[in-house]
């Protein structure tokens, strides 16, 4: 993809659409679009596609993409980032364009309502206070997770659920608490293999903090303590065969997590990274498993 775009994007163009980081989009709009069809079902969502597409450009593109542009304006890595690897230099003007491009994504999200709005503007605030000087929370061990866990995690499963027009009520409670552990314990892999470059630059991220291993017990914990919340939530209002598919899900996650610890001392960069990218995969089947588990499947 990126090649495709450098033959047909003006030169100059380039660093600001792909500081955007477009890898991250269908995947946020992925986590965002559980909330929207555990609200309505499976039929409902998509009889009601345009909520929907409003809410993946809003939230998953414009509301993501500035989120990740901000960050890059200010951090000026030159190793690889989540969802970007080997990372152009950062152009003159990326913190104004990102303001732009989230400003784009409020004046739309108020089509979908006002809640809808506040969850997006909280987020945009969110944003703001983990990149931005003199606040960048990122740089301040235990803030920078608590925003990525609220924002990745809870709001962005619950701004799905409130773009169906839906009130808040069960399961999308425990869902919202249930995403926050879990990002609890994945953000902190995205800083394990940018643990050097972290230190080089003076952030005191949460993994810098803790340590590799008792950041990785943090994320088996943090695992744990997700699945617990939604096991309860489907023993008791969803029960059925496939419901226990979200045990596939957490064995994903063990799977990876449990030698990772055993093994840290001897993983490289390169195997961390890898690790990030193999945590991706166990939040996709979460995702999948939460669906099919509290969703009639006609």
């Amino acid at each position: 993809m990126r090649k495709i775009l450098e033959k047909i994007l003006p030169k100059s163009w380039l660093p600001y659409l792909l500081h955007l980081r477009p890898a991250a989009w269908s995947i946020v709009i992925a986590h965002m679009s559980v909330g929207f069809i555990i609200a309505l079902g499976y039929k409902a969502a998509f009889m009601h596609w345009r909520q929907w597409l409003l809410a993946a450009i809003t939230w998953g593109i414009f509301g993501n993409g500035g989120t990740l542009a901000i960050n890059s304006a200010y951090d000026k890595d030159e190793g690889d980032i989540g969802y970007l690897n080997n990372p152009p230099p950062v152009p003159a003007h990326l913190a104004r364009f990102s303001l732009i491009f989230l400003a784009i994504g409020a004046l739309i999200s108020v089509s979908l309502g006002w809640t809808y709005l506040l969850l997006y503007g909280i987020c945009v605030l969110l944003s703001i206070l983990y990149s931005v000087p003199p606040f960048r929370l990122k740089a301040r061990a235990g803030l920078d997770v608590l925003i990525n866990s609220t924002g990745f995690g809870g709001l962005t499963i619950l701004a799905g659920w409130v773009a169906s027009g839906r009130p808040l009520e069960s399961p999308m409670i425990i869902l919202f608490f249930a995403f926050f552990f879990l990002f609890l314990g994945f953000y902190p892999l995205t800083q394990i293999y940018q643990f050097d470059e972290d230190t080089r630059r003076g952030d005191f991220t949460l993994a810098i903090a803790l340590g590799k291993k008792r950041a990785l017990g943090l994320a088996i914990l943090s695992v744990i303590i997700t699945f617990s919340l939604i096991g309860i939530e489907v023993f008791t209002h969803f029960l059925t065969l496939r419901s226990l598919g979200f045990l596939v899900a957490l064995s994903a996650w063990l799977l990876l997590l449990i030698p990772w610890i055993k093994q840290h001392a001897l993983w490289n960069t390169a195997k961390e990274q890898q690790g990030f990218y193999n945590a991706l995969t166990a939040w996709a089947l979460t995702d999948l498993a939460v669906i099919f588990s509290m969703t009639q499947l006609i």
